[in-house]
């Protein structure tokens, strides 16, 4: 049995490691790769998983900790900076798109209110790890339609706690619909009210004397027990385990630790995560494809036609452009994971049957699939409306992200945050000192906890958008090992390095640093210039002096630099 289990992992991992990579070349992306490898081994296609209920149950972990990091992702901080948007749009396009699609569902399908409801909440939201990933690929996440479309999927992020709570609400017969709704929005401000007091009260001294431990194992164990404790906790009392996740999420959001915690559960997610997708195609029967094309086809472009057009409608109501509000809509056609997730909850529920559920969950992918012939016709109107509309967004719903980070925050890293500062310019500062990131906490600085050397930890705090990286670590070796990783992940990413001396600037710059100091050096300038006023040479003798002396120090490095990479190393 365990060698059977162990065998189906093994084709699973190889389906996805040649099926993803295929997906991405022909423009599909990530998840819709997963997708389908599930459906290419499973039952429907070439039936080489023997145990796929097993698989399933390990799939579920992957919905927990998706959960989790979307929770993360609702800072309260961002829901309020864009809260125009967020709950202005994004609140009308859950409530008229799932109003028409609940009346949609009931009509075609003969369906009782509590089912139709069900199906048209799911279908309302989208895909926010597709679409955010498209849009992090167009590097469009800053643009005006970017960030409406960030704006809507925060909201129906939101929704999911509500929405969690409706499932569990509508499986009891016994309540009407309307007490179903009721009750699942009071439990939800409930969970919501409780998250404020558990974040504020228990979960950062947690967090602290953990990290303040400075063990990484104990940090990472930490981590993962927050998020199945808590899921574990919320499936006791009768609720699914996926909301006890995302109220985890929610948990850790605005904590000084969450970038790291981030860091820490991103390995287990990214691989879980790809499980349940491919878990989801796996449990897709072609035969109703094949049996009734036309009706699902049918069915997915009512779908999508109708999400198009109210977001459309609404988006122009809001004052977004023509071309902003279609690319807008078309981004946001699909529906998505959580519409997986919150089917599969419905079917063991029994609130539906196998057969609707083939047809939802066919919607449902084929609509995924159908993204990113759209996303790049979004991109194009986004581009094309990009002079009339890009400031639309460019005031009090401003970017909540940094625009420089700071990779340490010790002796260095500090002075540069203050002259910062000083100017006015927004950065944001990673450090594994649990009582510094207390400290500066409490002065009001944007620290957080975090090994400034991993690289899901500066990706958690938005390296791919930002201005530029400044690294000023105290591990020299580290330092090369993150740059050559930035340098792979982020090609366009602006570096400032901290050398330690000038052959470690030269190596720092072969690597594809733009600019790397010397601490040495700068330190020896210091000296001298106090020395040389002492000695009574004037000021502009001092600077002509400092200035001669960086010129010869960095171009000797620069020169250096050009006979290394023409295969002639010169000895300084």
């Amino acid at each position: 049995m365990g060698l059977a289990y162990l065998t189906d992992i093994i084709i699973l991992l190889a389906a996805a490691v040649v099926a993803v990579p295929l997906a991405r070349v022909i423009g599909l992306g990530t998840v819709p790769g997963f997708l389908l490898a599930g459906i290419v081994v499973g039952p429907s296609v070439l039936g080489l998983i023997g145990n796929s209920e097993e698989i399933s149950h390990l799939a579920e972990l992957g919905v927990v900790l998706l959960l989790f990091i979307i929770g993360i992702e609702l800072k309260p901080s961002r829901l309020w900076v864009m809260r125009r948007l967020v709950f202005g749009l994004g609140t009308m396009q859950v409530l008229v798109t799932g109003a028409l699609i609940t009346l949609a569902a009931a009509w075609l399908f003969s369906l009782p209110m509590r089912s139709a409801l069900l199906i048209g909440s799911a279908l309302a939201l989208s895909s926010t790890a597709f679409v955010l990933q498209l849009l992090t690929e167009q590097k469009m996440l800053m643009s005006g339609y970017g960030r409406d479309s960030i704006a809507i999927l925060l909201f129906q992020d939101l929704a999911v706690v509500p929405l969690l709570a409706l499932v569990s609400m509508l499986a009891m017969p016994e309540l009407s619909v309307t007490e179903d709704v009721g009750l699942a929005l009071l439990e939800g401000l409930v969970i919501l009210a409780l998250i404020i007091l558990g974040g504020r009260y228990l979960l950062q001294p947690i967090l602290h004397r953990v990290a303040v431990f400075g063990s990484p194992e104990l940090f990472t164990a930490t981590a993962v027990l927050l998020v199945l404790g808590t899921a574990t906790v919320t499936a006791q009392i009768g609720l699914s385990m996926a909301m006890g996740a995302f109220v985890a999420g929610l948990l850790v959001a605005d904590s000084d630790y969450r970038h790291q915690v981030v860091a820490e559960i991103q390995p287990f997610r990214g691989l879980l995560i790809g499980l349940f997708f491919m878990s989801m195609g796996m449990a897709l029967s072609l035969e109703h494809l094949f049996n009734a094309p036309l009706v699902v086809v049918g069915l997915l472009a009512l779908l999508m036609a109708l999400k198009i057009g109210v977001l459309f409608l609404l988006a122009l109501l809001f004052g977004r452009s023509f071309k902003n509000s279609l690319a807008v809509s078309l981004l946001l056609a699909q529906s998505g994971e959580f519409a997986l997730v919150l089917f599969a909850v419905a079917l063991k529920s029994g609130l539906l049957d196998a057969a609707l559920f083939q047809q939802l969950l066919l919607v449902v992918i084929l609509s995924m699939l159908t993204t990113p012939p759209l996303a790049r016709l979004a991109h194009r109107l986004a581009l094309a409306a990009k002079v009339g509309d890009a400031g639309a967004l460019a005031t009090a719903e401003d970017n909540d992200e940094p625009t420089i980070l700071l990779a340490g925050f010790g002796r260095v890293g500090r002075r540069v945050g203050q002259i910062l500062e000083m100017r006015g310019i927004r950065y944001a500062a990673v450090d594994n000192n649990a009582a510094l990131v207390q400290r500066e906490r409490a002065l009001g600085r944007r620290v957080y906890y975090g090994d400034a050397r991993q690289l899901d930890v500066l990706r958690s705090m938005g390296a791919a958008e930002a201005l530029l990286v400044i690294i000023t670590v105290d591990d020299f070796r580290a330092i090369e090992e993150l740059v050559v990783t930035l340098r792979v992940s982020f090609p366009d990413l602006k570096l400032i390095v901290r050398g330690h001396d000038l052959e470690h600037c030269i190596r720092l710059t072969e690597l594809g640093v733009g600019l790397s100091v010397s601490e040495n050096l700068e330190a020896s300038i210091a000296l001298a210039q106090e020395a040389l006023a002492i000695a009574g040479e004037g000021r502009e003798d001092i600077d002509a002096a400092v200035e001669g002396f960086r010129k010869e120090y960095y171009g000797f490095a620069k020169k250096k630099r050009r006979s290394s990479l023409a295969g002639k190393v010169e000895k300084p």
